[in-house]
């Protein structure tokens, strides 16, 4: 049986104009998750001993956890994923007392999109981030969209522009929510 699928979305950057922020304002009706919102130290076991798991992880994981999958937008830094993201699945992958391994990854459904100003799009990274949300435990769809020349391809508004790129991300977050309704 099928459910209406609770989807979060965030990016895995925090800059203000970052184009893959905006690619999660026109992907779907979602809970959208600014990162910025959840300032995190770099992952490092002898902080998390020392003063354990830092709040913002533990807020975001509970946000997590109270979604069935996520919709998320990544930048692409020198052909990977950004420290940022990479930083927010280490902090909300570690398990706390009383919790499941991966707990807040296990059974979630995984869209992936990006957005970058060169030619692929961001595609390069959208291969190591497939990768670790599938070492997780969360299951990444198979379809993704990657948005070249972002800096081009945006009306003033926060529109894309090109109606085959806007038709790509809804297909995109509508196989997500598919998906992740059938699994829910």
């Amino acid at each position: 049986m099928s459910i209406k699928p609770r989807i979060l979305a965030f990016a895995g950057s925090a800059r203000s104009a970052s184009f893959n922020v905006r690619l999660l304002r026109l992907g779907a009706e979602v809970t959208v998750a600014d990162m910025r919102e959840y300032a995190l130290p770099l992952m490092d076991e002898d902080y998390e001993s020392a003063e354990g798991v830092p709040e913002n992880a533990r807020t975001l994981k509970a946000l997590m956890k109270s979604h069935h999958g996520f919709l998320v937008a990544c930048p692409e830094y020198n052909s990977s994923i950004t420290p940022m993201l990479k930083n927010v699945i280490d902090w909300t992958s570690r398990r706390e007392e009383g919790e499941r391994p991966l707990e807040c990854f296990g059974g979630k459904t995984v869209g992936l999109i990006s957005a970058s100003p060169g030619a692929l799009g961001g595609l390069r990274g959208l291969v190591h981030v497939r990768s670790i949300f599938g070492n997780v435990g969360a299951l990444v769809i198979g379809e993704q969209f990657a948005l070249a020349k972002a800096h081009e391809a945006f009306t003033a508004e926060g529109a894309l522009k090109d109606a085959g790129h806007a038709g790509l991300l809804a297909s995109v977050a509508g196989r997500l929510v598919e998906v992740t309704g059938k699994l829910a």
